[in-house]
């Protein structure tokens, strides 16, 4: 006999339903709109290009400009998404709470 197919529970002796606690879930943030996503991409890509550029310009010098820039965006996207954009949506995360914080304080 499987034990786990009988209940050993009893329904409720007035007929209701039988209502469970329901757990509260915090809300997320909302998502930043589309700007702002563009501007902290920006922040995060320009200065990592720009540094790259002169770091392997001496390395690249005779090489065709499509190869130099397979080869920068192979370091500079996934330092990008995987290092520095979240640090920056984190950032600005911390700010958004704070000036939050901030208003419901006044």
């Amino acid at each position: 006999m499987n034990s786990a197919l009988t209940s050993t529970t009893t329904p409720p002796a007035s007929g209701a339903p039988l209502e469970l606690p329901v757990p509260v879930q915090p809300s997320a943030p909302p998502a930043p709109s589309i700007h702002v996503r563009a501007v902290i991409t920006w922040l995060a890509i320009f200065p990592l290009v720009a540094v790259g550029m002169m770091v392997v310009a001496p390395l690249t010098e005779g090489w065709h400009p499509v190869l130099r820039a397979l080869v920068l965006t192979l370091v500079v996207v996934p330092a990008a998404v995987y290092i520095v954009l979240p640090r920056l949506f984190a950032g600005y995360g911390a700010v958004l709470r704070r000036r939050n914080s901030l208003k419901t304080k006044s």
